[in-house]
């Protein structure tokens, strides 16, 4: 099967637009990896390139996606955000890469990760966001080139994925190595985690959590959400809770889906009684937030009233800001999109009784 089914031009994955990979193929390095569903999917579709002594297959429609984002993208007067990747980790060692039809390439995976940051450095994608997802960040600056160091470029986020406290330690330290913009996804979690030590200012600037999916999936205790939301508020870092399991829906209070920098509110204005306004969130955030109102009893986000917490970069050199909305009321929203179109932007009309900001 061609891995092209895999780029398709909205990703499943809530916090990104697209998803972008290079090659498949990778190799488990901690706990978080042991249920990975991209090694389940490669296996499933035949494809035997995970593990240490396992070539990569490359995908070749990637430079083709890449450049159609880059035009839609730039059609929208928007960024869009493109995850990398999914079914890969683009900071691992090279490795040998084969064809569709298993032959053995004369590149190698470093030389694919060349040509993707040689792209970016050409300006071929100025309005993509590149999320570069890693579980090696003591790799990124062996890899990168050498110009990024001084000189990271505004389109490049560097994250990494720990998954309990000891995890944390290491990966968020080899982390804050490097320069430029850094996030984490903490997903799949598998235990309690202070991030405290490293929401300063300067260093993380972007928090995901999620629990783990699937078949086998370890359980996600809430608490352990409400506890990184906590620490994200009190340090004005950027929050966004992916998931539970897939199964259970999201508590309300946890129903808090913030991108990095530039996803700020728009035309929020004060009325007599109530504020009105309009907030830009995924479409797919919208089936969470169905989901809680059913379990609260409603039939959908109409019958409900939510606190939103938003934490954004404001236009120019202000610091990050935080505005919650309290009580807020979805006015009305698009319902019976496509499966594909849940990872776009949708913007809601809502109103709301008090904002805070701090």
């Amino acid at each position: 099967m061609a891995h092209k089914n895999y780029m398709a031009q909205d990703s499943k994955i809530e916090w990104t637009h697209h998803t972008a990979n290079l090659w498949w193929g990778c190799t488990k390095v901690h706990e978080g990896c042991d249920h990975c569903y991209a090694a389940a999917l490669s296996k499933r579709y035949g494809n035997d390139v995970w593990g240490n002594d396992k070539p990569r297959k490359q995908v070749v429609s990637v430079w083709k996606d890449l450049l159609k984002y880059q035009k839609e993208a730039k059609a929208a007067n928007e960024s869009h955000r493109v995850f990398v990747g999914s079914m890969m980790d683009i900071f691992e060692k090279p490795m040998p890469v084969i064809d569709s039809k298993g032959n053995l390439m004369s590149y190698n995976t470093g030389d694919l990760r060349q040509k993707f940051f040689d792209n970016i450095n050409n300006g071929l994608y100025p309005n993509l966001m590149f999320l570069l997802l890693t579980k090696r960040p003591s790799n990124i600056n062996r890899m990168i080139p050498e110009s990024w160091k001084a000189n990271p470029p505004a389109n490049v986020m560097f994250g990494t994925s720990p998954v309990n406290q000891l995890t944390a330690m290491t990966l968020i330290e080899q982390l804050l190595q490097v320069n430029g913009s850094r996030f984490l996804s903490v997903e799949p979690q598998l235990g309690e985690i202070t991030l405290l030590p490293w929401l300063q200012p300067g260093q993380i600037d972007w928090v995901i959590q999620g629990g783990e999916s699937g078949s086998g999936r370890r359980p996600f205790d809430t608490n352990w959400g409400r506890k990184l939301k906590a620490e994200c508020q009190a340090t004005n870092t950027p929050y966004f809770f992916k998931q539970i399991d897939k199964v259970l829906a999201i508590p309300t209070d946890l129903m808090i889906r913030v991108h990095a920098a530039g996803d700020e509110p728009i035309s929020i204005q004060s009325g007599n009684r109530t504020y009105e306004g309009q907030i830009k969130v995924l479409k797919g955030a919208i089936d969470d937030m169905n989901r809680a109102a059913i379990a609260a009893g409603g039939d959908d986000i109409l019958d409900m009233q939510f606190d939103i917490v938003i934490t954004y970069k404001p236009k120019g050199t202000r610091p990050l800001q935080t505005d919650t909305l309290v009580s807020v009321e979805v006015k009305d929203f698009e319902k019976g999109w496509d499966q594909g179109a849940k990872n776009m932007d949708v913007t809601l009309p809502i109103v709301f009784m008090k904002l805070l900001t701090e």
